[in-house]
């Protein structure tokens, strides 16, 4: 996932450029708020990243002796 994060990243950053250069006003706000969003996702994905797994087990159930 955090591969395709980049991925999608710089070809945003690509497009912000190719917006800039064609003075697309209403497109730069929109690629900024995705990056934004964008960024937090890989954060949050990288923070997920990090943990470990716990392993909680399965739960025991006695039975009645006869």
């Amino acid at each position: 996932m955090l591969s395709r994060l980049e991925e999608l990243e710089k070809d945003l950053i690509l497009r912000r450029k190719r917006a800039e250069l064609e003075g697309w006003l209403g497109e730069i706000d929109g690629i900024d708020k995705t990056l934004t969003f964008l960024r937090a996702k890989r954060i949050e994905a990288e923070r997920i990243k990090q943990r470990t797994a716990v392993h909680l087990g399965l739960p025991h159930v006695s039975r009645p002796q006869d």
